[in-house]
């Protein structure tokens, strides 16, 4: 069982040996999302007729993808943290860096006006600095004061702290100074919440580590509580097997892992989206993909390089930057929960703000009374109102024009239709820009891509904004509505383990691998290794990777490239020199990779993987006969064209070897997928719908 708690709905996908998987929707219920997820399990059992207790009975894997952790992190509702800190260090996170004052601005850095840091997680008389030193080479300079660490701690617990982080400087180098504070809190005050800044994030870089372990422990209890929680309402309903959790860094951890390791739950439901497409894509033999994830709060955008995910060492979350890998994942507030309007000055914006579930767009008919992008697809034909949810979920199309007459179209001196095919061309034009932007700034050209569309409204949008791009072709999976918990079902056990340490070569050098050390190197691998494998409960089918973060001397930021395995030897430390400058002179440019520069590598990591599920999947039903699947026509509003004839068809009847022509409309019980006029669609052999967005031209 695999499930992903979206902000509109909780999906869920039941995988059973040489059987089709079944996909399930769910309202997400924001008070208490474990309340939706047992509404999904549920669905599930009432469609193999069992009864809740039983059906739960029969689960042995369940895995849970959640935004949990974002909100939570967003919202400003974590736990009362305090940070202990080095001694004259204690405005580190509130300085951060001169890059924060501009997150989630873009290229806007000419508005200096607009500049704002992101509101405090930790407020400054919970900032304490503690008398201790330790040096760049890990030698102690100034001895810990450990009855001062009593005192603060007393101090903390009567001002109500319920989490703890602690942050010293040089802790990846040596981390005495902190093992011994965890010793003072197990003494002192051993049901408080601990994160211990070379536990957690043992690199370099003094604010990335010190957020990185503040988040955590803000975050801790939050995510001990709401996966506790969950885990008790499934033991509850009978479900007595294993239970994981989404880690955004690349796979699943044990659920008991969660809570110690919460910052790694931030993106946890789209990594597992990006994670199912990398599957898909190694079978279907494309080796560079466009991920787009459209559900009903926001459109999220991945990419997979030469049959890999992007991942990036260090990334941004609620205006904080963490030191942990994780799957590269960009979002913009477009989805089918969008809330459209007109600003101050007269344009019609779409989103960031969304409806959600509650009250949801207006066309739900609970409460909502403002217009968004799914209103704009009931007015435009583009959605059957009657057959939403496959028929489980009817809509109301006069609350949708309603909502955009008054919001939209009589602002503007418009129609209710043109006010909704405006609505759908900013919308899909927003996400349109996303995919050039995540390929461009990498240096790779979007065209050179195929796009993967999944989500509840990913695939009724696809066919627009992978045109708009000006990429080719577009893959809509069979599991695209619930394609996130897909994903986390079929992940495996995943571990990541990173330490800084630096190896220079001297500029001018002729064999810049010769000045490298090699021997310490391996041994620095072999220890991540080995601590891979620890966590991983010494599992013999462990599969490690391990990679090597390279720059060039004084640069601030590096590109990763993989160690092949085996002992690392000065030959194979040449082969990494020539693929960063292979890497680098990609993504900025031919002769940007000066020969007699000198190289960095500056950070190690490993990561191991341990496959969790072996299921077996069964054919996809299917006729093959597109006449067969008809289920009629009705006016459809395409951009450009207007109101069209469309055929509409029932998703599920087509199999491998169907084909179809532009404009045409499917229907699922979960997604309804557009293809655009002068577009085309097969369904390939694994019943992944194929559709050619280059149209005529």
């Amino acid at each position: 069982m695999g499930t992903d708690v979206g902000g509109t709905f909780t999906d869920l996908v039941v995988l059973q040996d040489q059987h089709t998987p079944r996909l399930f929707k769910s309202p997400t219920t924001p008070h208490d999302r474990s309340e939706g997820v047992i509404a999904a399990l549920g669905l599930a059992a009432g469609s193999y007729g069992r009864d809740l207790p039983s059906f739960c009975e029969d689960i042995v894997y369940f895995a849970h993808g959640t935004t949990a952790a974002t909100n939570a992190l967003i919202e400003r509702k974590g736990a009362p943290t305090a940070l202990l800190t080095t001694r004259g260090f204690t405005d580190t996170m509130l300085i951060q860096r001169s890059m924060t004052s501009w997150v989630g601005m873009g290229a806007a850095t000419g508005h200096y006006s607009r500049r704002r840091n992101a509101g405090q997680i930790v407020p400054r008389a919970r900032l304490v600095g503690i008398t201790e030193r330790i040096d760049a080479s890990g030698a102690e300079v100034v001895a810990l004061d450990e009855q001062e660490v009593r005192d603060t701690l007393r101090l903390l617990r009567e001002d109500g702290v319920g989490a703890l982080a602690v942050s010293f400087l040089w802790s990846f180098v040596n981390g005495d100074h902190e093992a011994a504070v965890a010793r003072i809190v197990r003494e002192e005050w051993p049901e408080v919440y601990l994160t211990l800044s070379h536990e957690v994030a043992p690199v370099i870089g003094e604010y990335e580590r010190s957020a990185t372990t503040v988040v955590n422990s803000y975050l801790g209890p939050v995510i001990r509580d709401y996966v506790a929680n969950l885990e008790n309402r499934l033991r509850s309903a009978g479900f007595a097997g294993d239970f994981s959790i989404m880690d955004s860094g690349g796979g699943v951890m044990r659920a008991e892992d969660a809570a110690r390791r919460s910052a790694s739950m931030l993106t946890s439901g789209p990594a597992g989206g990006v994670l199912a497409s990398t599957a898909l894509s190694r079978r279907l033999g494309h080796s560079h993909v466009i991920t787009s994830d459209m559900g009903g709060t926001s459109f999220d955008v991945g990419l997979i390089i030469d049959g890999e995910p992007v991942v990036e060492r260090v990334s941004e979350v609620g205006g904080l930057h963490l030191a942990l890998p994780r799957i590269k994942v960009t979002a913009i507030g477009a989805g089918g929960g969008s809330i459209a309007g007109v600003d101050e000055s007269g344009v019609l914006v779409v989103g960031p703000e969304s409806a959600g579930s509650v009250p949801g767009p207006a066309c739900y008919a609970r409460g909502g009374d403002r217009p968004t992008v799914t209103d704009a697809d009931v007015v435009l034909g583009i959605i059957d109102p009657a057959r939403f949810l496959g028929g489980r979920m009817p809509l109301d199309r006069s609350l949708a024009e309603k909502a955009i007459r008054e919001h939209v179209a009589d602002p503007l001196g418009l129609t209710v239709e043109e006010a909704a095919a405006g609505i759908q061309r900013v919308a899909d034009n927003q996400m349109a820009d996303l995919l050039r932007k995540v390929t461009v700034e990498q240096g790779h050209d979007p065209r050179d891509f195929v796009v993967y569309a999944y989500g509840g409204a990913g695939p009724t949008h696809a066919y627009a904004y992978t045109e708009a791009a000006g990429i080719a072709t577009l893959v809509v999976p069979p599991t695209s509505t619930v394609h996130s918990a897909y994903g986390t079902v079929t992940s495996d056990r995943y571990r990541a383990v990173q330490t800084t340490e630096v190896h220079r070569t001297p500029p001018g050098a002729a064999d810049p691998a010769a000045h490298l050390d090699a021997e310490r190197i391996n041994a620095t691998l072999d220890e991540l290794a080995a601590r891979c494998r620890e966590d991983l409960d010494g599992d013999p089918r462990i599969r490690l990777s391990r990679i090597a973060y390279l720059k060039f001397r004084r640069q601030s930021h590096e590109l990763p490239v993989a160690v092949p395995d085996g002992e690392v030897t000065t030959e194979v430390l040449r082969g990494l020199i020539t693929e960063f400058r292979t890497v680098y002179e990609r993504i900025y440019g031919a002769g940007t990779a000066l020969l007699g520069a000198g190289v960095e590598i500056h950070t190690l990591r490993v990561e191991g993987r341990v496959g969790v599920t072996d299921v077996s999947e069964g054919d996809y039903p299917g006729t093959q006969d597109t006449g067969a699947a008809r289920l009629g026509e009705r006016d459809v509003h395409f951009p450009g064209t207007g109101r069209v004839s469309t055929g509409v068809h029932r998703g599920e009847d087509l199999g491998p070897g169907a084909a179809l022509r532009g404009p045409a409309i499917l229907e699922f019980a979960g997604t309804t997928v557009v293809i655009g006029p002068s577009q085309s669609l097969t369904v390939d052999r694994h019943s992944n719908l194929v559709i050619d967005c280059k149209g005529d031209a």
